[in-house]
């Protein structure tokens, strides 16, 4: 399963987050949104979250898994899948947040942005929050680095 999230990680590696703006310019042109590998990813993933091997713990507005801690072989990211219609738990980033979001119902937002990379620098906090609908998130945390806190 591995595997399926490793375009992600390719596209996030020696990425400068300091700059989010940037860094989705980047993300893009490295791997499009509106592309076809893209489609193809979006699919293996929905295909996984409909057979629950991703996001199967919690109650919505927030589902979750870790789909695994910062090792090598993610090339120090951690991987989480999140299926979100509504606000999760407040949270910091020491290192930044890498985030690739499919629309899954109506027209969402995460954090206020479409479909596609959303990217947060690092020492950023936010209540992250989907509206107008649902979408699977895949989250990817450099060094696994996460502080969950209060707003």
């Amino acid at each position: 399963m591995l595997n399926t999230f490793r375009p992600l990680i390719d596209a996030a590696l020696g990425l400068d987050l300091t700059r989010p703006d940037v860094a989705v310019a980047e993300l893009t042109r490295r791997f499009d949104p509106r592309g076809k590998a893209a489609a193809e990813l979006n699919r293996a993933l929905v295909a996984l979250l409909d057979e629950r091997k991703i996001a199967d713990r919690g109650e919505p507005p927030v589902r979750w898994s870790r789909v695994s801690k910062a090792v090598p072989d993610t090339s120090d990211f951690s991987i989480d899948a999140v299926d979100m219609n509504g606000p999760g738990p407040h949270h910091a980033h020491p290192n930044g947040e890498v985030n690739w979001c499919i629309a899954l119902e109506g027209d969402p937002r995460f954090d206020g942005r479409p479909a596609g990379w959303v990217v947060m620098p690092p020492g950023s906090g936010h209540v992250p929050t989907v509206s107008g609908g649902r979408m699977l998130i895949v989250y990817l945390l450099p060094g696994g680095k996460i502080e969950f806190t209060k707003a």
